[in-house]
């Protein structure tokens, strides 16, 4: 019932930034948390972001301090703010409206995902000379 569209991806150079966009609908931001995700070329499902239901934010530790979540409930958005790009910051990020919440702990996503998340398609960022 929930959907999620990802936007704001694209090639930037090292050093850019990018601010990505995740619009929601079919729930409310209030009820559920939000996570940013990213898969690159190893395959690996990283979590590096996410804002629970109160509004608020989680990190990742490989992300530290280059990242900034936010929220806009009147426009039912999330917001990732990335700044100081890196070549192996390339990956598809995707956005997740997470039934089991923020689960993340000392700079570390949890894996609890749950058939009944939401995900958007993805967006491609491409960090590259």
């Amino acid at each position: 019932q929930g959907q999620l569209l990802e936007s704001g991806g694209g090639l930037v150079q090292p050093g850019g930034s990018l601010r990505l966009s995740c619009a929601v609908s079919g729930f409310s931001l209030d009820d559920l948390g939000v996570g940013w995700f990213r898969q690159g070329p190893d395959n690996e499902r990283e979590g590096i972001s996410c804002i629970d239901r109160d509004g608020y934010p989680f990190y990742a530790d490989s992300m530290k301090g280059r990242i900034t979540i936010s929220r806009d409930i009147s426009k039912e958005a999330v917001y990732l703010q990335m700044d100081r790009l890196k070549p192996e910051d390339t990956a598809v990020y995707r956005c997740a409206g997470l039934q089991v919440g923020c689960t993340f702990h000392a700079g570390k996503y949890y894996n609890t995902s749950t058939r009944f998340d939401y995900w958007g398609q993805g967006t491609l960022v491409a960090v590259s000379p």
